[in-house]
């Protein structure tokens, strides 16, 4: 194997698996349909992270799990996931476009030098990118543009920048792999920041009172939702060709 094992690190003999971490159900979903409907065999449990239990998806040569959104929720979910000694990971979900010519449902992603499925993702139609890791959900065409200016990145998420790292100090190859959910001249339905628990988790409560009161987002977020499960579906498309 090729990649570079950074200086002091200490990996053990790797697993067989392919590990595949989002950070909401929402962004699997897809994958492990697409995985059930090519007749792959999935067992479907929970697994333990920080006191919550996330899905988790097993199938042959590989594993998928939900870490939860954020920096924090990645660090533990990963924690967890990384003592399998997965033979390399893949960080997946969804990603904001930074870049104005990087439409809704592309399929974009970054490896580490070496990584063995860096020539299958291209070949699957994925396009490399340069990714921006932030804090918060961007929401507004102006507040993409203002990233895009700052940072250089081409897709801003939320959580592979402390997976990356984490595999790094581990000595396991890793990739993101993301899909533009909303493109750079694409405001969100709603401020999602606002709808959010102190745990990084959606508040249905705040989100049924904010459309309460301006029910008139409701048939924008439908459509929103809509273009998600396309983007999802797309996602699902390559990482299903490269599970194998």
């Amino acid at each position: 194997m090729d990649f570079p094992f950074p200086k002091g690190a200490r990996p053990g003999p790797p697993g067989p698996t392919r590990l595949f971490l989002f950070a909401v159900p929402e962004e699997a979903r897809s994958f492990i349909a697409k995985l059930r409907g090519a007749g792959i065999a999935v067992a479907s449990r929970s697994a333990g992270v920080a006191g919550r239990a996330r899905p988790a998806w097993s199938f042959d040569g590989g594993e998928a799990r939900v870490t939860g959104m954020g920096r924090e929720n990645a660090a533990r979910g990963s924690e967890t996931a990384l003592e399998t000694r997965p033979g390399m990971v893949l960080t997946c979900g969804f990603a904001g476009g930074l870049d104005p010519g990087l439409p809704g449902g592309t399929v974009v992603f970054d490896a580490d030098p070496g990584f063995p499925l860096k020539d299958r993702l291209a070949a699957a139609g994925a396009v490399a990118v340069r990714f921006h890791c932030a804090d918060d959900v961007a929401v507004t065409v102006a507040e993409k543009a203002a990233l895009r200016a700052s940072t250089g990145a081409d897709a801003v998420e939320m959580e592979s920048s402390v997976i990356r790292a984490m595999c790094r100090e581990r000595g396991i190859p890793s990739a993101t792999v993301r899909v533009v959910s909303d493109a750079a001249d694409e405001d969100l339905p709603l401020d999602f920041n606002a709808l959010m628990t102190a745990g990084m988790d959606l508040h249905f409560g705040k989100l049924a009172w904010r459309l309460v009161r301006s029910p008139g987002k409701i048939p924008e977020l439908i459509r929103f939702q809509k273009r998600v499960a396309r983007a999802a579906d797309r996602l699902a498309e390559v990482l299903s060709r490269v599970r194998g």
